[in-house]
């Protein structure tokens, strides 16, 4: 579809975006990270497919999750600064954005719309990864873990950011693929759109009240 023909028309002034899974697909580079420290750690190499099914919790909850399937009886707090310097080093060894993001987002920010990634990866890691694709001119803001006292599905992050734009709640679009993503939208109030092609895990998408479920970034420009 034309890029023109839409956006003018967007229901919301804002849109805060979910980062992997949404905008970018990270997650070999994550699963490389993960099977360093396990490697490190003298444990076996996990499939890409089973780190896929532990991302979207944060960093902590994704070595907690590679922790327990390893057996492995050191902590999170542990192994979590060798964790850290491993995603560092794997950051951008291949992430891929999806297609119809880049297109999609300069469609809205020709329309007027601001955006922010609000994501659960660690904040340090944020600007980098935008700048390393060529999409972080696009976004006004940008929140990751830490940069705030709770991370989604806590209400904060998205709450933090409209205040930031100075408007409600419910002017704010979340756009994720997760259920941190959903239930950050519920708890604050926000409308929520989720991408069925992401890290869902076994989350039913159909089942908690987004306003659409979309299978290509691009049918954002269609939502009226």
């Amino acid at each position: 579809m034309a890029d023109s023909a839409a956006p003018r028309a967007f229901p919301w002034p804002v849109v805060l975006f979910d980062l992997d899974g949404t905008l970018v697909d990270s997650a070999s580079d994550i699963a490389e990270a993960v099977n360093r420290l396990l490697a490190e750690l003298g444990h076996a190499q996990v499939d890409e497919a089973t780190v896929r099914s532990w991302i979207g919790d944060g960093a902590r909850q994704l070595i907690t999750s590679a922790l327990q399937h390893a057996g492995e009886t050191q902590t999170v707090d542990a192994v979590m600064p060798r964790f850290l310097r491993h995603y560092e080093d794997c950051l951008l060894l291949d992430p891929q954005v999806y297609p119809g993001v880049q297109s999609t987002l300069q469609a809205l920010q020709a329309a007027g719309v601001h955006m922010a990634v609000c994501t659960n990866k660690p904040a340090q890691f944020v600007p980098p990864l935008l700048e390393a694709l060529g999409i972080d001119g696009y976004f006004d803001a940008a929140l990751g873990a830490g940069d705030l006292p709770e991370r989604k599905p806590h209400p904060l992050p998205l709450l933090h950011l409209a205040e930031g734009f100075g408007v409600d709640i419910a002017q704010c679009l979340m756009v994720g693929d997760s259920v941190a993503d959903a239930g950050a939208a519920i708890a604050a109030g926000a409308p929520l759109v989720l991408v069925a092609y992401g890290y869902r895990r076994d989350f039913d998408l159909h089942g908690c009240g987004a306003r659409a479920v979309i299978d290509r970034f691009d049918q954002l420009l269609e939502l009226r």
